[in-house]
């Protein structure tokens, strides 16, 4: 038996409670796990904004080490550190033969199956976007894990999993900033401080914070932000006097709300680029007028999982922490067990903090 955060049904709290874990089948491996981020993804199960097959084991950015591998897994052994991806991809659908592996159609496919029951009462439960991370242990399918790289610690590795791979590729994949552009970054959560970090790699001449809560502006500026705004009704016009009266290369929203997303497409040139990482609801309607679409000539892109491929991009991302270049201790501002995960959610509700991690 292991402890684990089960979302019993949309919109119930968390119960942590233990859960019978099988030994990996054909393909699969189990992981004690040694650290896993609360993502506001995961928020976004638990409310409904994205549907995920219930009873589950939420959690989907983590790290840890190989128990056991079953038949037909040579990449990984016990004792192996891994880091956890969440959307595999298949290799096979029309996306992948483009090389689109982020848009893969069958990357999700394993968060429908069974994988573990509740002690108390034998229910089943699924994985939640796959591997199920907020558990001591967790078993997945083998193309669920990756070798940790070399020199990262474990803790610190879990980020790897969604944070950072989605900022850095929001920022070097999607928008494609070059050197000397200049970048506003919408929301300083734990996705925002690793677009910040992604920005000042690329080179970015100016890199404008922007939230609501003004508590975060220390943090911003240690992740690479040169300017802070906190957000208001004159949002855009502010970060065009920052600008010389002519708005950023490029905005990356990790928000997902209608008037923020509005406000990062109003806050670039003419000409300029806006990338929406941040996943918000159906009833979360952004409009357009036609003139204004033509004149300003902007564009305006969705970014999933940062377009980023994990087994190509891991090895650069720790590249980047081994020189220095990328600190991964920056996007954290809680250490927490597995019972404080509800109160993360409360904190990311209030717009409070960067990244928890739950250490095991």
């Amino acid at each position: 038996m292991v402890r684990a955060a089960v979302l019993p049904a949309v919109g119930s709290p968390l119960e942590i409670t233990e859960i019978d874990l099988p030994e990996p089948g054909p393909g699969q491996v189990r992981v004690r796990l040694t650290a896993a981020g609360v993502c506001h993804s995961d928020l976004s199960l638990t409310n409904g904004t994205m549907r995920v097959p219930v009873p589950a084991v939420l959690g989907h950015e983590g790290a840890g080490t190989v128990v056991s591998v079953g038949e037909g897994v040579t990449h990984v052994a016990p004792g192996d550190g891994v880091v956890l991806n969440w959307a595999p991809a298949c290799g096979k659908c029309h996306a992948c033969s483009l090389g689109e592996v982020w848009l893969c159609a069958d990357a999700l496919t394993g968060a429908g199956s069974v994988y573990a029951h509740r002690s108390d009462d034998g229910s089943d439960l699924h994985p939640g976007l796959n591997v199920a991370a907020f558990a001591e242990e967790t078993v997945v399918a083998a193309n669920c894990v990756l070798r940790a790289p070399d020199g990262v610690p474990l803790a610190d590795a879990a980020l790897l999993g969604c944070a950072v791979l989605t900022g850095y590729g929001a920022v070097h994949h999607s928008a494609r900033v070059r050197e000397g552009e200049t970048v506003a970054v919408f929301g300083v959560g734990g996705v925002g401080l690793a677009t910040l970090q992604a920005a000042r790699i690329a080179g970015a001449s100016k890199i404008i914070a922007v939230d609501v809560s003004p508590a975060k502006e220390e943090l911003a500026r240690k992740a690479g932000a040169t300017d802070y705004v906190v957000a208001s009704e004159t949002t855009a016009r502010e970060i065009r006097a920052l600008t010389g009266k002519q708005g950023v290369d490029v905005a990356v929203e990790c928000v997902g709300r209608a008037v923020t997303i509005r406000t990062a497409w109003q806050s670039t040139r003419r000409g300029g680029r806006t990338t929406v990482v941040g996943i918000g609801g159906k009833d979360q309607q952004v409009t357009f007028n036609a003139l204004e679409i033509f004149h300003f000539g902007r564009t305006l892109s969705g970014c999933v999982y940062g377009n980023s491929d994990p087994a190509k991009d891991l090895p650069v991302l720790a590249e980047h922490v081994r020189a220095g270049r990328l600190d991964l201790s920056a996007l954290v501002t809680e250490h927490i067990a597995l019972d404080g995960i509800p109160a993360a959610f409360d904190n990311m509700i209030a717009g409070k903090g960067g990244r928890a991690l739950v250490v095991f």
